[in-house]
């Protein structure tokens, strides 16, 4: 197969796949698709506050961006995915999504507190035997935020981060030494940063050198465009010649496995505590509170939260399947859910 007909291939795939992960988090039997008490506070998100993907071939398609629409439009649009259960794309390394409740979230001890439904998905066509759980998973970045000023919307010094397994110790995915030994940047880098330009001219076509990027870390290249997207992968409704994202980069879970369908690539399943990274149906897709850490990496005590940011964790190209990008299908609290997940213990990486 050349080059361009496995782009293509792999392409399709993610598309395919993308809608029917969704449609399986939409129908998932663990989950309450109606209100316990449609007279009480809502599970699911009531608003959403900022909406900022980064490049992505997603891009301006979920939500679909017209013509003429501002940044209060398409927050009015994910908000709409949202409330369907469709996937939201954040794009690239660094694209991200606010949301907000008409209710506190409750930290309560020893328990999970809310869960966020993306559409990742187990592939089961891996070639290598007795392999972990990874297919198309495509970790998104928490941040957590209590309104303790009262001023209804998120302060910056209100933000802190769910430390998830890969933010407490790397080496202990079970995939990390598959992924060093392929030559993947298995480091988390903290406070990273990364920049994406403006195309001067829009391709009709695909192309591998479509929208140049640099980071901090001394790394540059291109994001490519496929055959299968051929709309803008940069955010329309953005003036800005250039969009420069700044966080945690997790380590590159997309390892090349010879003779694997989807595109040749598999994306391994961080442990926990990320987005878009464990199927929905699973305990691992749960986050407790209490994994909320600050810019130095100590715990914080928050009694619950009222906002939820969500953000692309890694920066990687995966072959045909293009770039990891997070999508969000929708965040619920647990507890009006009635769901009661135990909250492991992080420093007891078992």
């Amino acid at each position: 197969m050349n080059m361009r007909k496995q782009r293509n291939f792999g392409a399709y795939w993610k598309r395919a796949l993308l809608a029917v992960a969704c449609m399986a988090a939409a129908c998932n039997k663990n989950e309450l698709i109606t209100r316990p008490d449609p007279d009480g506070p809502n599970p699911y998100v009531a608003q959403v506050l900022d909406y900022r993907p980064a490049v992505g071939q997603f891009t301006n398609l979920l939500p679909r961006y017209e013509a003429g629409d501002t940044q209060q439009t398409m927050n009015a649009k994910a908000l709409e995915l949202l409330e369907s259960k469709s996937p939201v794309t954040l794009g690239g390394y660094g694209g991200y999504i606010v949301v907000g409740f008409d209710h506190r979230i409750e930290n309560k001890p020893g328990l999970c507190d809310f869960r966020v439904w993306g559409n990742s998905f187990y592939s089961t066509s891996n070639p290598v035997s007795g392999a972990p759980a990874g297919g198309s998973c495509e970790p998104g970045i928490i941040q957590v935020a209590c309104d303790t000023n009262g001023n209804g919307v998120p302060d910056e010094e209100e933000w802190y981060e769910i430390a998830g397994s890969a933010h407490r110790r790397a080496q202990s995915e079970a995939w990390y030494g598959r992924a060093a030994t392929a030559g993947n940047d298995v480091e988390l880098r903290r406070r990273y940063s990364m920049t994406y330009y403006r195309p001067a001219a829009e391709p009709d076509a695909a192309t591998a050198e479509y929208i140049r990027w640099e980071d901090n870390a001394g790394n540059s290249g291109y994001k490519a465009k496929n055959s299968f997207h051929l709309q803008s992968y940069y955010p329309q409704w953005i003036t800005d010649e250039k969009l420069t994202f700044t966080g945690t980069c997790l380590p590159q879970n997309g390892v090349y496995e010879q003779g694997n369908t989807l595109g040749q690539y598999v994306l391994y399943k961080f442990r926990f505590g990320y987005a878009d990274n464990a199927l929905n149906t699973e305990d691992d897709s749960a986050i407790d509170i209490d994994w909320a850490v600050d810019a130095y990496g100590v715990p914080v005590s928050l009694p619950g939260v009222d906002f939820i940011r969500i953000y692309t964790g890694v920066n990687q190209e995966n072959g045909a399947l293009g770039e990891c990008s997070t999508e969000v299908v929708q965040v619920e609290d647990l507890h009006l859910q009635g769901i009661a997940i135990e909250a492991r213990d992080p420093d007891l990486l078992d």
